[in-house]
C-alpha cells in the first residue's frame, strides 16, 4: 500500500478533481467556487482530492481574522479520499497542500474549513494538521428533502432567481419541498493561520469541548475516545478500533 511519506501531493485540473469528488465525496457534489485543486497520489494513482476556493459568503467569514482582506484567504471546501491510502494520510496531505499554497500564493494568509458532525466527522484531520477550532454550532443549514436529497441553505440563498420569486429560502422549501427538515447534528469551524502574525478574532475552543458535548463523530457514527489523544485511539460505538479517525468519502 505504501507509506504516508510516499504520497505525492500536487495541483490537478478541476475536471479531474471534480470527477473524483463526485465519485468519492459523501455528498456526490462539487463546489462551484473551488479554484485550486490538489491531488494525492500513491503508486502513480489518484486516491484523494482537496479543493480550495472562496467561501459562499465572505462577508461573514472575513471578520474571523483581524484585518483580513478578501484575497487573503481560502476555504478548503471539498476534500475526498478513498480507502486505499495508509492512516494519517489526510492530515499529511493537508499540510503539504498548505505548504504549496504558502510558497506559490504568498498573499494567502489563512485557511477556513468546516467539519460536518451531522453526517461525517468532527474534524480530527484538522486538529492533527494544526487548525484551531473556532465554532461548534448546532446545525440549521444542512437540510434533507422528502426525496432524501441533502442540500445546504446557501444553495438556495445564493440562487438569485429563487430568492426573487419566493423572497426567502423557507418559503421556497415549504412550497416546493414540503416536509423538509434540518439534519440533526453539529457543524464545526476550523481556522489555520498560514501567516502566524495574523490574529483570530473569535475565541479558540479547546478540543476537549467536543467530547464534553458528546458530539464526536467518525464516518457518520458517534465515537468514544479522547479527542486530544493520538488520532489512533478513536473507536466507533458498537465497533472495534478504527486506526484512522479521519474522513474517507467525506469532508468537508
Amino acid at each position: 500500500m505504501g507509506r504516508v511519506k510516499d504520497i505525492i501531493v500536487k495541483p490537478i485540473k478541476s475536471s479531474i478533481a471534480n470527477d473524483f469528488i463526485k465519485k468519492n465525496h459523501y455528498s456526490g457534489k462539487v463546489v462551484a467556487n473551488s479554484v485550486l485543486h490538489f491531488g494525492a497520489f500513491l503508486n502513480e494513482r489518484l486516491h484523494g482530492v482537496m479543493s480550495f476556493g472562496s467561501p459562499l459568503d465572505k462577508r461573514k467569514v472575513l471578520p474571523l481574522v483581524k484585518g483580513a482582506l478578501w484575497n487573503e484567504m481560502l476555504e478548503l471546501n471539498r476534500m475526498a479520499f478513498n480507502d486505499y491510502l495508509p492512516k494519517n494520510s489526510e492530515s499529511r496531505c493537508i499540510s503539504v497542500a498548505i505548504r504549496i499554497i504558502k510558497k506559490n500564493y504568498p498573499q494567502i494568509k489563512w485557511i477556513l474549513s468546516y467539519a460536518d458532525a451531522c453526517d461525517c466527522g468532527d474534524g480530527t484531520i484538522y486538529r492533527a494538521s494544526g487548525f484551531s477550532l473556532t465554532l461548534i454550532k448546532k446545525n440549521t443549514d444542512l437540510l434533507i428533502l422528502p426525496n432524501g436529497k441533502k442540500i445546504h441553505t446557501m444553495t438556495v440563498k445564493t440562487n438569485k432567481g429563487l430568492m426573487e420569486k419566493y423572497g426567502n429560502y423557507r418559503k421556497y422549501l415549504d412550497k416546493e419541498h414540503f416536509g423538509w427538515k434540518s439534519i440533526t447534528g453539529y457543524q464545526l469551524r476550523y481556522i489555520y493561520l498560514i501567516d502566524k502574525t495574523c490574529e483570530i478574532t473569535v475565541p479558540i475552543i479547546p478540543f476537549s469541548k467536543i467530547e464534553e458535548m458528546g458530539i464526536k463523530m467518525y464516518k457518520g457514527q458517534k465515537c468514544v475516545g479522547d479527542v486530544n489523544n493520538s488520532i489512533s485511539t478513536f473507536q466507533v460505538e458498537g465497533g472495534g478500533v478504527n486506526p484512522t479517525p479521519t474522513l474517507h468519502k467525506s469532508v468537508v
